[in-house]
């Protein structure tokens, strides 16, 4: 199987065409098999939106007249955001196998149809034109990453769909002008590192660091993290040192590494993804760079993370989740996704598995799920006045669709991830400084 052929679980047959896989949830029931997905794209068919408002209890859905609920989505399956755009899909497809069995979205059967727009932001705009247009979905939830998430939202936008999305953070996608857009996450990417900025300037004078070095992929999110911080520091008297910005691409990080290694700073901030900032801790591990404290966006929680650089102890990042919080339906999630995959899941699951649970709380809601611009826009203002219960903690929006709550600071400490900002909410005290890697 090459690197663009996906997996469809839950069915027994398809009928191919067009690069996509449709199934047939009925008898995916009936016979309990599985079938292979076509490359480009999935079809995956479930029972129901685990954890929405007021979900439906109805018997065996998608036997009436009406059929299933279709559900478009396009995410970077490959290219520079496959690692976490896979994250994506996993929580996607877990909250769809989970809710297989929990009667469905209005009583009918819910199909999932996703696409790999290969990380290409005019891709994603083609994707779910095809998906309002040719596939006729009924609802689109959204992909990952801002730079895919602004032309994905103003497709939806043009067909006046409602659009939840589980990773577009960056400050940009809530200045378009945007009226159907909600962000399912606790808050946009300049606020992640809230926490940690309050943290540090509220340290005693003699023990504050007083540089810091910033090194950050050029893309909205990332760089919405790093400079967050970077900001906030700043005003509070810490002085930046370096500041990097490199390509989405870059894995040579030599270059950089020497920069910010001469500052000898005491603070290192990384606005990464995955990949990138595994290759810039290794190439400052091979210069011996030792910050007094480093903090990196997404990197940090992925499960391959602490094999790929190693010494993990004391390392930083903002998350909108954690396995452990007291959430309503969080338990429920945390042991369907662990039973299934043989670990928790992390924040890209999480906030896919949200993102459905904020589309069904509209639908049930409003008591409808379909194209009619009746229904979207009744969803659309349903969300605009309502709170919505999640696995990532109650949400609610302002009226461009950011969240209105906060993340937590979480850190390696004996080669497992804690919280440990806000002290309210933390499994134990932050670590500092950092033990060398």
């Amino acid at each position: 199987m090459n690197d663009t052929t996906r997996r469809s679980v839950l069915t027994a047959d398809a009928d191919r065409g067009e690069g996509r896989s449709i199934t047939h949830p009925s008898r995916a029931r009936r016979n309990g098999a599985l079938a292979v997905a076509a490359a480009g794209a999935l079809t995956l068919s479930a029972c129901g939106l685990g954890g929405g408002a007021g979900s439906s209890e109805g018997g065996e859905g998608g036997e009436g007249d009406e059929g299933p609920v279709t559900i478009g989505i396009s995410l970077p399956l490959t290219g520079d955001f496959s690692e976490p755009g896979k994250g994506v899909q996993r929580g996607y497809e877990a909250w769809a196998e989970y809710t297989n069995a929990n009667g469905g979205l209005l009583g009918r059967d819910v199909e999932l149809i996703i696409y790999d727009d290969q990380s290409n932001a005019d891709r994603v705009a083609s994707d779910y034109e095809k998906l309002i247009n040719q596939d006729q979905v009924d609802i689109v939830v959204g992909p990952f990453s801002t730079r895919l998430v602004v032309p994905a939202a103003q497709v939806a936008q043009d067909y006046g769909f409602l659009f939840v999305e589980p990773a577009g953070a960056a400050e940009e996608v809530f200045t378009q002008g945007f009226d159907n857009l909600f962000y399912a996450a606790p808050a946009i990417a300049n606020d992640h590192y809230n926490y940690l900025a309050e943290h540090i300037l509220a340290m005693p004078e003699g023990e504050r660091p007083t540089t810091a070095a910033y090194a950050s992929m050029d893309d909205p999110f990332a760089q919405g993290t790093a400079y967050g911080l970077k900001e906030k520091l700043e005003e509070g008297g810490i002085e930046t040192v370096a500041d990097e910005v490199y390509p989405p691409n870059t894995t040579d990080f030599s270059s950089i590494a020497n920069k910010i290694a001469n500052t000898d700073a005491d603070i290192l901030v990384g606005g990464t993804q995955y990949q990138d900032a595994v290759n810039l801790i290794v190439a400052l591990q091979q210069l011996d760079y030792q910050p007094r404290m480093a903090a990196f966006s997404t990197a940090p929680t992925n499960p391959e993370f602490p094999e790929a650089i190693g010494e993990t102890e004391g390392i930083l990042s903002p998350t909108g989740y954690t396995p452990d919080a007291d959430y309503p339906s969080n338990a429920e999630f945390v042991d369907f996704y662990t039973e299934q995959h043989g670990n928790p899941p992390n924040e890209d699951e999480a906030n896919a598995w949200t993102t459905m649970q904020v589309v069904a709380a509209a639908a049930e809601a409003n008591d409808c799920a379909d194209p009619s611009p009746e229904c979207q826009q009744s969803m659309i203002d349903w969300l605009r006045e309502n709170e919505v219960e999640t696995v990532v903690g109650p949400l609610s929006w302002d009226a461009e669709g950011r969240p209105q709550a906060a993340h937590l600071i979480q850190q390696w400490q004996d080669d497992e991830i804690v919280i440990v900002l806000p002290e309210d909410a933390s499994d134990a005290e932050l670590s500092f400084p950092k033990q060398d890697w």
